[in-house]
């Protein structure tokens, strides 16, 4: 099974993902857990060229084909070994988060984002997908709370953010029977409770 958690910045996707992964490997599942961009070597390397400061100027063009060229490797050696091997896949973000964030925020249209990525992973979809909705403001609020400072992507102004959360919750309504969204202001174990039965109900 291959579930992709998505959401905003801060929505509280890798502690969900974690929480998941964990109950799931106690129940006697084997469970890869991994992100993108990454979860390759090759990967990881993208990940720092696109998400880092300090690369000058990186264009919108550009910026989509690095994630995708990081999801390429990512789904060819890590995802679909896995679920060969008959693995629970869990990743945190995947092709909804370059259709919001390179197709809606940067403006190069969800449809050739979309094309663009689904040619780069030969068609590999998420048997589920959790998306964690969270308000712009409030997922700020929880990333200026910390010393960490914010990533390109997170550093985007709020009008770029409420974009990104506008373009999740259209393409969850576009296929509701691929998506669960839940509101990620719930408290941590009220979400990873329902989570857990709703991947439960997918697996049985």
């Amino acid at each position: 099974m291959f579930l992709a958690f998505e959401g905003g910045d801060s929505a509280g996707k890798s502690t969900q993902a974690a929480r998941l992964a964990e109950s799931l490997e106690a129940e006697g599942y084997t469970v890869v857990r991994t992100r993108e961009p990454g979860g390759t070597e090759i990967g990881e390397k993208l990940r720092s060229l696109v998400l880092d400061h300090g690369h000058g100027h990186i264009d919108a063009r550009t910026e989509a084909l690095i994630f995708a060229a990081s999801r390429a490797a990512h789904v060819h050696q890590v995802i679909m070994p896995a679920l060969a091997r008959g693995d629970v896949v869990i990743c945190d973000r995947y092709i909804d988060s370059s259709v919001a964030y390179q197709g809606v925020g940067r403006g190069l249209g969800a449809q050739s984002v979309l094309d663009l990525n689904l040619w780069a992973v030969e068609d590999l979809r998420p048997d589920l997908t959790v998306l964690l909705d969270v308000d712009h403001v409030e997922g700020r609020g929880r990333r200026t709370s910390t010393a960490a400072p914010e990533d390109r992507m997170e550093s985007e102004p709020d009008s770029f953010h409420e974009q990104i959360r506008a373009a999740f919750r259209q393409q969850a309504a576009s296929n509701p029977g691929q998506y669960l969204v839940l509101n990620a202001s719930d408290p941590v174990g009220v979400l990873a409770k329902t989570i857990l039965e709703a991947v439960r109900d997918r697996l049985a």
